[in-house]
């Protein structure tokens, strides 16, 4: 995080929390306007890694899940970063800004992340480094896209589009409504939110964090680190992977699980009622298999209409067996809803 952004929002009310990242102290009413109403997010929760460097192209292509020759300073994609069995370490949203790639993933995870793509550099002319010099807002609802067209020249249309100007970069992502990132110089976010603000009800990462599990875009947690191949968390299905770039970490099992085996575990989006909120990495049930776990909580965030939402890998058997239960085979019972995009 920019450090003059956290006292920036405290001098407008924000509070921090045991991370020491902003929140708003009202998050239900946060979920209820990011469902229905324009809401302006800080995204201090997500951090950046700068690569650069002659070799840093060929250096990604090795090592993600996509096609970094389709990155440009238009087009921004999700990529994973797998271990060698395959399964994600992170999900970057990348995008350029020059000749520079940028890579976003969730704060708690930037370092172990950072040390990890260091040591395949070896002789690469690469260069790799945490950067905070940025600060990133998310901006959401029905009047988004009229509201950042009177501060950017270029709005991005599409989802996945971006547009990079002066000292912004803005991200256009999936969502219920027109969501957009903003990543920008620490004065020009000052004067957005506090432009915005009157129009837009400023949420914490919570709310924005809701979005993604709206959209049905997975987020891989310290908890879930190596838990999921990419096709179990869908990235196949929200073109995080390519099949026709070659070899990167974790390849043949991704193209193993595309063309020789049959792919058991898919992720659903839910709803649970329950007291205690759910937890990523927490374990599901089923009566088909009562004493083990059948799937893996991927995040879960409050309900605008109350309980949790969450996004979940669960062994399709244990769909169709049903129903799927939180903690233990006696839990609160899930109820799936629809993802924005079919499974198959």
């Amino acid at each position: 995080m920019h450090p003059e952004w956290g006292p920036f929002l405290e001098n407008l009310g924000a509070r921090r929390d045991d991370t020491g990242t902003p929140h708003f102290g009202e998050p239900h009413l946060e979920q209820q306007a990011a469902a229905s109403l324009n809401i302006i997010a800080d995204l201090s929760h997500q951090s950046l890694i700068r690569a650069s460097g002659d070799d840093v192209a060929s250096f990604l292509q090795g090592q993600l899940t996509n096609d970094i020759s389709q990155v440009t300073e238009k087009r921004a994609q999700l990529s994973a970063y797998c271990n060698a069995q395959g399964r994600m370490l992170t999900v970057f949203r990348i995008f350029l800004q020059g000749r520079t790639y940028m890579l976003q993933l969730p704060a708690a995870l930037r370092e172990r992340i950072l040390q990890r793509l260091r040591l395949y550099v070896l002789r690469a002319k690469v260069d790799l480094q945490a950067d905070d010099h940025w600060v990133s807002i998310g901006l959401s609802g029905p009047d988004a896209l009229a509201s950042l067209s009177s501060y950017v020249r270029a709005v991005p249309q599409t989802v996945d589009d971006c547009h990079t100007f002066d000292q912004v970069t803005v991200l256009r992502l999936a969502g219920p409504h027109p969501r957009f990132q903003i990543i920008t110089d620490i004065d020009t976010a000052k004067k957005l939110w506090t432009d915005l603000i009157p129009s837009a009800t400023p949420v914490a990462a919570n709310a924005w964090a809701w979005l993604d599990i709206a959209a049905g875009i997975p987020t891989i947690y310290p908890q879930t680190c190596e838990a999921f191949v990419p096709q179990m968390a869908n990235l196949d299905l929200l073109h995080g992977i390519s099949f026709d770039k070659g070899c990167y970490s974790g390849q043949e099992i991704v193209a193993r699980v595309r063309y020789l085996g049959k792919l058991k575990q898919r992720m659903y989006r839910a709803h649970v009622r329950t007291a205690q909120a759910p937890k990523a990495g927490e374990p599901l049930y089923a009566p088909d298999r009562p004493n083990q776990p059948v799937g893996t909580v991927v995040d879960a965030q409050l309900s605008p209409t109350g309980g949790y939402d969450l996004l979940a890998v669960v062994q399709l058997a244990s769909v169709e067996a049903g129903p799927v239960a939180l903690a233990d085979a006696n839990g609160p019972v899930l109820t799936l809803s629809s993802l924005p995009y079919a499974l198959r």
